[in-house]
């Protein structure tokens, strides 16, 4: 155990919540306490010693005049007989169950956990330490982690949380000494920084590279650093809400500490900002932050934190999102989704209905208009237009897990405040399909993007390499599995999804055991094994369950009901030892069309997306090495109209040719008429590792094939024939691929048009990437420019400083259609490089570009007879 904990014992996660006073005190519908259950806990906590921490009490949310009645007498009371803290995660999600009071018995999820806890147990907590103690100015005890420079210092704040979460589920050891150790040697770091950098440093606690240059220059409004910098606040973030969870899941008072030293940092950072400044910081990737400061209201009652989320609320989104208007084209998806998250929070604790909506609306835009079938969204990174969702069948970097992961943690929030069952039908979808399909069943390797394009594959990590977003937030995924399965509010219990588990209610004392094996079978066994209370089981009517087909039994006797699907059925009674709930689900084929291309089907069976496995030729890349562009799979394309197509005249009803097969569960042949036919055997997405596959299928009537089929061949070889001979790729203008090939730039701006989004630079600004050439020679560069620009399009195009070509877009099509030029360049300029920095210079009074892609190939062979 590290020094700085050696004197003192810290409450286990058992311990917290043996002694928390908030599981011991019910609360009535409006949020005032209610005394006769509160002087009840107070008998029980003085006999086990249950202490209360005042700075530790959350805010009261009840009427304003009646509140200030009784706010000032329960307050002295708390603080006169507690003095430590309660369990945490009660006060802060008032719905959830403790993690260590929801036990996941054998079967998939719990498997999924385990293999989690032994792949974070390989990464060395000194290397993910290590940006910290450099930007605090403290010895090196290890080498920083490679890959993904920039972000310096991300994954270690998953890797706090990851360790909270497991922990607290499980009581693990290990979990418990590397949390230990990371809050003393961070504790080191923020000691630090406020020494050495009393100016701007009081309080910060960040791995962010060059943090002194960065944040002494923005906190007198300087943005050149900022502005120059891959995502700042995406990155702190990650440590704020590590922190938070240490304290959230496993009750360490000393992260809470640290947590608000930082929270107050980040207003003190940004307190010399006005109003237009503060929106322009926020247009950079940032994270949660405004979630952050919400949480920090909650955990300490003081207003400035309020103030402070809604000052690091993006207005761009808030304002439209609260009407109802959809502005999320082409934005890029992980950026925005952590600010809903933020906007919720804020609704939840303030009140506030703008903020309400906004949260609201944006998660059902995105989950009706944006999402697969398996839950995911996005391609590229970005929401896609309706014009642009084929993208979903034609690109590899499909939907990204962090997307997914935020969109799990947005939709615990909106039900805090609504348990709807339209909410939970989401989370288990997602849950079953793309976050346990994310993980690796053998190695534990996590996986970046999920790819929608027929026969194509997905790339995992390993342990110490690869620090991508997605590793940090795949730590987490697989850690918290028992964390939504059963919810409460008031005297009424949430049965939210079929996962086998153990149910501690402490404040009712009663244990419940749900056993079951879904979805590989179509029922749950809901058990009271101890204790009796009286309270109300609020059972999911899945919305994938047909109207009336649901069945519930109570120890034999089928309960009546009138409600329909996507609800709760309501049991309340009092609950024995012994008593039995039985609950049949009666699972079903569908079909689920890509949103807004209709003629791509995928088929569900209840909530369980099928895919079907295609061969595993040229899986290069499969395990992803430390190579900054390694979370993209390197085989080659497979042509999308040479595979497999459905031909079915009734395409709705299509699901009555699938056939079960015998004794796999959840396995079914696919017995319909193809064209480029192969042996088809559907099974569970999420059991599909390491191979190709198809999660969508074009599917055409019999008469409308082959005119779609002309068309898509065409598109297809031209397509496969300039992938086989491009070296390199710039999607300019958007964030990941911009940071990937080291973006500079100067008086540059970017957008998007037609569904493209394009980068400029004006008066004399440039802006320059580094490409890869792999020592090749015999290159050429194409480039691709809208064929009606207004003004001067007078620049220059230089390779490695030496001018390629002078080029004058003014005037030059006038056409309102895309132009791909190819420019030859001379062996010399690329002889004997790895890669080489190409860089579009305005001329003055002019326009560079715009550029909406650059790509690097080899020259075409020409044939001379």
């Amino acid at each position: 155990m590290s020094k700085y904990f050696s004197h003192r014992h810290v409450l286990s996660p058992v311990e917290i919540s043996m002694t928390g006073l908030a599981s011991s005190i019910p609360s009535t519908r409006d949020g005032i306490t209610n005394f006769r259950h509160m002087k009840r806990a107070m008998r029980k906590s003085s006999h086990t010693g249950g202490l209360l921490l005042a700075s530790s009490i959350w805010p009261i949310k009840t009427n304003y005049k009646q509140m200030k009645k009784i706010e000032l007498l329960l307050i002295n009371i708390i603080i006169l007989i507690f003095f430590n803290t309660v369990q945490a995660q009660e006060k802060m999600y008032h719905n959830t169950f403790p993690l260590s009071d929801v036990k996941l018995l054998d079967g998939k999820f719990k498997d999924a956990r385990d293999l989690n806890m032994e792949v974070l147990l390989k990464y060395d907590v000194d290397r993910l330490l290590a940006p910290y103690r450099k930007e605090a100015g403290l010895p090196e005890k290890a080498p920083s982690y490679p890959n993904w420079d920039g972000l310096d210092g991300h994954v270690a704040g998953h890797y706090l949380t990851a360790m909270a979460l497991n922990y607290a589920a499980t009581g693990h050891p290990e979990s418990k000494r590397r949390i230990e150790y990371m809050l003393s040697e961070l504790r080191k770091c923020q000691e630090a920084n406020a020494i050495n950098n009393p100016d701007w440093g009081v309080g910060y606690l960040g791995g962010f590279p060059n943090s002194e240059a960065l944040w002494s220059g923005f906190k007198k409004g300087d943005f050149r650093v900022y502005n120059s910098s891959w995502a700042p606040f995406y990155n702190l973030h990650k440590m704020y809400a590590g922190l938070r969870d240490a304290w959230l899941y496993c009750g360490y008072e000393e992260a809470k500490s640290m947590f608000l030293e930082f929270c107050n940092w980040g207003i003190e950072i940004a307190s010399g900002l006005d109003d237009q400044q503060m929106q322009h910081v926020l247009d950079e990737e940032h994270g949660g932050m405004n979630e952050i400061f919400a949480d920090a209201y909650q955990i300490s009652g003081d207003k400035k934190y309020l103030d402070a989320a809604k000052r690091y609320s993006h207005r761009m989104f808030l304002e439209p999102l609260s009407q109802g208007i959809d502005n999320l084209d082409n934005k890029h998806a992980n950026t925005q989704i952590p600010k809903f998250i933020g906007f919720s929070r804020i609704a939840e604790l303030g009140g506030d209905d703008q903020y309400n909506r906004a949260g609201r609306f944006s998660w059902e835009t995105i989950t009706e208009n944006r999402s697969l079938a398996f839950g995911g969204n996005s391609r590229r990174e970005h929401f896609p237009s309706v014009n642009a969702c084929s993208d979903f069948i034609r690109d590899v970097d499909g939907p990204e897990s962090c997307n997914s992961y935020n969109m799990l943690r947005l939709t615990e929030v909106l039900f805090r405040q609504q348990p709807s069952a339209h909410y939970a039908d989401y989370y288990e979808r997602t849950l079953f399909n793309h976050i346990l399909s994310t993980q690796h069943p053998e190695h534990g390797g996590y996986v970046y993007f999920t790819t929608a394009r027929p026969r194509h594959y997905r790339v995992y990590s390993a342990p110490n390499e690869a620090m991508w977003c997605c590793v940090g937030t795949g730590m987490e995924n697989h850690a918290k599995y028992n964390q939504f399965i059963y919810t409460h509010s008031g005297d009424s219990l949430f049965l939210n999804l079929f996962i086998a588990s153990e149910l501690n209610w402490k404040d009712r004392n009663i244990i419940i055991k749900q056993e079951t094996k879904f979805p590989f079978e179509e029922r749950t066994k809901f058990t009271v094994t101890n204790g009796s209370s009286r309270f109300n089981l609020m059972v999911r009517y899945p919305g994938w369950v047909k109207e009336g087909e649901l069945t519930v039994t109570v120890n034999g006797n089928e309960v009546k009901y009138s409600e329909h699907p996507s609800s709760y059925i309501s049991i309340e009674r009092k609950w024995e030892k012994g008593d039995v709930v039985e609950v049949r689900l009666p699972m079903h084929s569908t079909i689920e069309h890509l949103p807004n291309v209709p003629d791509y089907i995928a088929f569900m069976h209840g909530p369980v997306l099928l895919g079907a496995e295609t061969g595993t030729d040229d899986l290069r890349g499969l395990i992803a090495d430390d190579g900054r562009w390694s979370q993209y799979p390197g085989g080659r394309l497979l042509p999308i109209n040479k595979a497999p197509i459905l031909i079915e005249d009734d395409i709705e009803n299509i699901v009555d040719k699938l056939s079960p097969v015998e004794e796999e569960p959840l396995n079914f042949m696919l017995n319909l008429e193809m064209i480029n036919p192969i042996d088809i055997q559907l099974k569970p997405f999420f059991q599909i590792h390491d191979a190709r596959y198809m999660m969508y299928w074009l599917a055409l009537t019999s008469d409308g094939y082959q005119a779609y089929m002309d068309s898509l061949t065409n598109l297809e070889n031209a397509r496969i024939a300039l992938e086989s001979r491009t070296i390199d790729f710039v999607a300019t203008g958007e964030q990941q691929p911009e940071t990937d090939h080291l973006l500079k730039s100067e008086n540059s701006s970017t957008g998007n048009h037609f569904d493209e989004f394009y980068r400029d630079a004006r008066g004399n600004g440039f802006f320059s990437y580094q490409m890869k050439t792999n020592f090749e020679t015999n290159l050429s560069l194409i480039v691709r420019y809208w064929g009606a620009e207004w003004g001067g399009r007078k620049f220059e195009i230089y390779i490695d400083d030496e001018k390629l070509i002078s080029e004058d877009n003014t005037g030059r099509w006038n056409q309102s259609v895309f132009h791909d030029v190819e420019y030859a360049i001379p062996d010399s300029m690329v002889e004997g490089k790895e890669s080489i920095r190409v860089k579009f210079q305005s001329i003055q009074g002019n326009t560079a570009g715009a550029v909406y892609f650059i790509r690097l190939v080899k020259q075409q062979c020409v044939m001379v007879k």
